[in-house]
């Protein structure tokens, strides 16, 4: 027998501790979710001492998304400080949040006067929202006719609070999302009964985007009403832009349905032909860093069906400021100041006002050039050492700060990225399961079948 073979013996002990490792892996992973009868069985170790079942039968149980999940079982191997050095967090969906080199300096002081306190309006401050269309006109709407007014933007508390908002004042209609893509868009196509989500299907699985012709067959073959995605894509990082992106706008337009674009990370972007300002580049208007929106290819601001969601939560690297907004035809925005007065009651009044000299627009330059440097360096950092671990990378993303690992290369069970998260997790590493993406409203889909099991997303965003 070759020295490199294994023995009958050494290979089933090997097989039975792959096949405890997924069992583990999977226990953990029901734990926080549901059993067969659609109850809860456990949630927290408090709650692992008291009987099976669900003791308040007149809630709905909700499932963790992906980043809390990931995070909770970290937590299990004693995770307990985000800025502890010796945890490899690539599971956060957040942006570092400190100073970053060559960026324009930031001040969180100000005084809150006592009217400041009170209630602010449930569409947004007005200084504000129109600091949000000069910042659109100026980057995307230059020599068109169509501007973008204060009317066309409502400030919500946070990026998914604006998802939820647009839901609710969805009619009874079919939406069409796209796998994999933002974890939250489950829980948000799921919550609303007059809702019925409708999923894109590739023709070519090896595409990362879909092209616009085969968009537009699906979107009117459907009959949809709206089709909601990330561009660029949380978790592949590849981006819809151009002449695919005006075709994506002209289907919306010309078939009356809703195109609902989460832009978060419409900033980072690494493949810009500009030149920055750091290797001897004019620092000035002319020279604006590589950014990616809907709106340059809106004709009317007012008539065409487009809704851009964004904020200061990844694009600024503010999330804790839950300072976003919606940028939509103004009839839509009168309908979502409505839906939040019962939703959410509109974003924090004083943290609005501290977003003001956010979106001056040579800072909003200054800044994204900085961060664009110095996230790609994270970005090919990360590239490099994953392609040594053997953890393939189908699409090498040019935008956000998501890489897409395909684990397939890998031994079983390492291959199932649950187990994956959780042979990390011992290792002090957090990542988020490929599953999680694989968008499942109603829980309709087996998770053990999905097609994302073999990857997992690693996030360079935390320091």
């Amino acid at each position: 027998m070759s020295s490199n073979n294994q023995s009958p013996v050494n290979h089933n002990q090997n097989q039975l501790a792959h096949e405890e490792a997924s069992r583990e892996a999977w226990q953990m992973y029901r734990k926080y979710h549901k059993d067969h009868s659609g109850r809860v069985k456990e949630v927290s170790e408090q709650e692992n001492k008291a009987p099976a079942g669900n003791a308040f039968p007149m809630f709905q149980a909700t499932e963790k998304t992906g980043v809390i999940f990931a995070t909770a079982r970290a937590k299990e191997h004693g995770f307990n400080d985000p800025e502890d050095p010796t945890w490899a967090n690539m599971g956060q969906g957040a942006p570092e949040t400190g100073p970053i080199l060559g960026a324009p300096s930031r001040k969180y002081e100000m005084h809150i006067p006592d009217h400041e306190i009170e209630y602010a309006p449930t569409s947004g401050i007005p200084e504000l929202r129109e600091r949000v269309a000069d910042y659109y006109n100026h980057l995307y709407r230059q020599g068109k006719q169509s501007k973008y007014t204060a009317a066309n933007v409502c400030i919500v508390p946070g990026g998914r609070a604006g998802i939820t908002r647009i839901m609710a004042i969805m009619g009874n209609t079919t939406v069409g999302y796209f796998n994999p893509d933002y974890t939250a868009y489950e829980q948000a196509l799921g919550l609303f009964q007059r809702i019925t989500p409708s999923v894109f299907l590739h023709r070519d699985v090896n595409d990362a985007l879909m092209p616009p012709d085969e968009f537009e067959f699906e979107t009117v073959g459907r009959g949809l009403g709206a089709v909601m995605l990330s561009n660029p894509a949380n978790p592949t990082g590849q981006s819809l832009e151009g002449d695919n992106l005006r075709e994506y706008v002209r289907v919306a337009r010309e078939n009356q349905v809703a195109l609902i674009m989460d832009e978060f990370y419409s900033h980072y972007y690494y493949d810009g032909e500009g030149v920055d300002p750091a290797d001897g580049g004019a620092d000035d208007d002319t020279n604006w860093p590589k950014t990616v929106s809907s709106a340059a290819h809106v004709n009317d601001v007012n008539e065409d069906p487009v809704l851009i969601i964004n904020g200061l939560t990844k694009n600024w690297r503010c999330p804790g400021f839950r300072v976003c907004w919606i940028v939509a035809p103004a009839p839509v925005v009168s309908m979502l100041n409505n839906a939040g007065s019962y939703l959410d009651g509109g974003a924090n009044g004083p943290m609005q006002k501290m977003a003001l000299p956010l979106m001056d627009l040579d800072f909003i330059r200054r800044d994204t050039w900085a961060l664009q440097r110095h996230f790609r360096t994270k970005r090919d950092y990360l590239l490099k050492n994953l392609a040594r671990l053997g953890i393939k990378v189908k699409w090498e993303p040019t935008a956000t700060f998501y890489i897409w690992g395909d684990l397939s290369g890998l031994p079983p069970p390492l291959n199932d990225s649950i187990v994956f998260l959780e042979e990390c997790a011992k290792h002090k590493i957090i990542c988020v399961p490929g599953v999680f993406f694989d968008i499942n409203p109603r829980g309709v889909r087996k998770v053990k079948k999905s097609n994302c099991l073999a990857n997992v997303r690693f996030s360079y965003g935390p320091s």
